[in-house]
């Protein structure tokens, strides 16, 4: 009886939560093998000692199983029916055998993705075939110092890996590398992302320090599935050895990453919910974003519905049923209470999603159509002001009450 009676809880939930996101869309699970060395530069090796556990547990995720390893003899005899991703850490293959051994397992249909320093090499004659025909870039040729964020311009957004991406995105902190052969002229290669003009001067140091031109940053070769992306190496604190910042710190990115990995492993990406408009039931305004902002602390008011993307928005599943209310805008940017406050009145804007438990919601739909939504932390409803029909006024939590201004359309 308990049993059931959990299972016809679930089953009520899901339909009170009307934009949740489905569960990933996955064949079946899948084997990812990771190859690394962890010897050498403190900033690749802090990068390593967390990319094995966040890999993991996005295995645990999204559907496939995780496994790392410093021993790159197994490449020359793996196969695609062994391990479906391959991923390079922090090095590539030296020994012949290893080297022959991973070009016979991307040929016969087995997916690669690859970070930062696993395209790393002053004399790509010496492994031709994987830094000039597989990667297509070449040698190195300069990088950023010291590591920082980058604007990233997404080049194509029809790509299965994606398709979660806005435009434009800030990405984690990274030292970032240049090439000796344009990509762009390669019609083998698909460029996904690039440095933004937006980020120049990009590095903090005047003598390594990008002031103009154009950089490729993730990328795929047409003949393989493969993916390389030129993050993966942390901001350190190299007389203490202590990372000072996180590969994995933007959600856009990770997006990114988790489906470059299901569609490298011949899945699919991971399910969207609609973009939704939300309409107060008090005074049938729509929840906005002030003057179509990109930025943090970015107003959400109510407005005039009017069909624009600064009204829309969706629900992205979190844990025990909440979910954080992304901007279509800029999705990296989500519904969050002003400081944490947990006092009526405390205003909404928007903020870089961080996992903040102001920053997740409880959509609870009733009978009637429209729901409440409910801030975690705080477990008050968001709120339009009562009597006020003015565009332009911004949105708060507030005690519930079951008001109509504290009840929205998901349209």
């Amino acid at each position: 009886m308990a049993r059931k009676l959990l299972a016809l809880l679930a089953m009520l939930a899901a339909t009170l939560v009307p934009v949740a996101v489905p569960a990933p869309a996955q064949a079946a699970p899948f084997k990812v093998l990771a190859f690394y060395n962890g010897t050498w530069d403190a900033a690749h090796i802090a990068f390593v000692n967390e990319a094995n556990p966040w890999l993991t547990r996005a295995g645990q995720e999204h559907g496939f199983t995780y496994e790392a390893t410093k021993d790159w003899n197994r490449l020359s005899t793996l196969t695609p029916a062994q391990a479906q991703v391959v991923v390079f850490l922090d090095d590539a293959p030296t020994s012949a055998a290893a080297r022959t051994g991973f070009q016979r397992y991307v040929e016969a249909g087995g997916g690669f993705f690859g970070f930062h320093v696993s395209a790393f090499t002053q004399n790509a004659a010496e492994w031709s075939w994987y830094h000039n025909t597989f990667l297509g870039k070449g040698n190195f040729v300069s990088n950023t110092w010291e590591p920082t964020t980058a604007v990233l311009k997404v080049e194509t957004r029809t790509h299965p890996t994606t398709l979660r991406l806005p435009e434009r995105f800030t990405s984690s902190v990274s030292e970032w590398y240049s090439w000796s052969r344009d990509l762009r002229t390669n019609p083998d290669i698909q460029v996904l992302a690039s440095v933004d003009p937006s980020s120049f001067p990009l590095g903090t140091d005047p003598n390594q320090q990008w002031r103009s031109g154009y950089y490729p940053i993730m990328w795929t070769n047409k003949n393989f599935k493969m993916v390389y992306a030129n993050f993966g190496h942390n901001a350190m604190d190299y007389a203490n050895n202590v990372p000072k910042s996180s590969t994995f710190a933007s959600p856009t990115q990770n997006n990114f990453l988790i489906d470059s990995l299901l569609w490298l492993a011949g899945g699919t990406q991971q399910p969207q919910p609609e973009w939704k408009t939300l309409v107060n039931r008090g005074n049938g305004k729509c929840v906005d974003a002030r003057a179509a902002g990109l930025v943090n602390a970015t107003v959400i008011q109510q407005y005039t519905c009017n069909g624009t993307t600064a009204q829309n928005f969706r629900a992205v599943a979190t844990t025990d049923g909440h979910s954080r209310l992304e901007y279509r805008n800029n999705t990296a940017k989500v519904l969050d209470v002003s400081d944490v406050s947990t006092a009526d009145g405390a205003g909404i804007h928007l903020w870089d999603y961080v996992g903040g438990t102001n920053q997740q919601w409880r959509v609870t739909t009733g009978s009637d159509g429209y729901s409440t939504i409910v801030a975690r932390h705080s477990g008050k409803c968001l709120s339009a002001p009562a009597g006020n029909t003015a565009d332009g006024v911004q949105l708060v939590q507030a005690t519930c009450t079951g008001s109509a201004a504290q009840s929205f359309r998901i349209a």
